[in-house]
């Protein structure tokens, strides 16, 4: 795992925006952080709206993809993260956000391959959560869970003995009401592309062209 970009200064109080854009794609066939969204890539486009959130800092994973998805991104205020072990499974991409993340009172997961998830959702569940911490908190479209999440500082132990894949979708399924927060907002759930049909989907909902398939 290396840095690639950003600072490394923390306090407290802040809360960072975790950014996991490290995924194989073994579904779709070819790296999705790179698809065509606008005039820029899926994952690009992704970072561009947290960035302009009221996060205190951004941390973007990256990983699949290799040097290309690198390269594909000009990041403003995010610190991008590369983790070589992204294959043992999205735990070990968390893992490397939380290490980036360093201080803080909270975190903020976002996934890199969920475009519809914008800067009103997360200024939103943002405000909510800081107004009302709690061990944790999911958002939920009209009464279905999604991303984001987010774990305060005393969550960070339980995160960092997750392994695999889906292993933070069970502390959230896991965990007692007292502990975890459900933030309702009025949007259909965002869909994460994992297909091409989730991809034509997805450009279909905001408003842009569908990208060649053949890449």
């Amino acid at each position: 795992m290396s840095v690639e970009h950003g600072l490394s200064s923390t306090t407290s109080h802040e809360v960072v925006g975790i950014v996991l854009g490290a995924g194989a794609s073994t579904r779709l066939g070819r790296p999705k952080q790179l698809l065509p969204l606008g005039d820029t890539t899926v994952l690009s486009w992704v970072v561009a709206r947290v960035e302009r959130s009221s996060l205190d800092r951004v941390v973007v994973v990256v990983g699949g993809g290799g040097d290309d998805v690198v390269r594909s991104l000009s990041p403003g205020r995010a610190r991008i993260v590369r983790n070589d072990a992204y294959g043992s499974g999205c735990a070990s991409s968390l893992l490397a956000g939380l290490d980036a993340a360093g201080e803080c009172a909270a975190v903020m997961l976002l996934l890199g391959d969920m475009p519809e998830v914008d800067t009103l959702v997360i200024d939103e569940v943002l405000a909510r959560w800081r107004a009302r911490p709690s061990w944790a908190a999911v958002t939920s479209y009209r009464g279905q869970l999604g991303h984001p999440f987010v774990f305060s500082a005393t969550a960070f132990p339980t995160l960092r003995g997750l392994h695999g894949d889906k292993a933070v979708w069970k502390i959230v399924d896991q965990a007692p009401p007292e502990r975890l927060q459900r933030f309702e907002v009025d949007r259909a759930l965002p869909r994460d592309i994992d297909t091409w049909e989730d991809y034509v989907e997805v450009c279909a909902a905001l408003g842009v062209p569908v990208g060649s398939r053949s890449g």
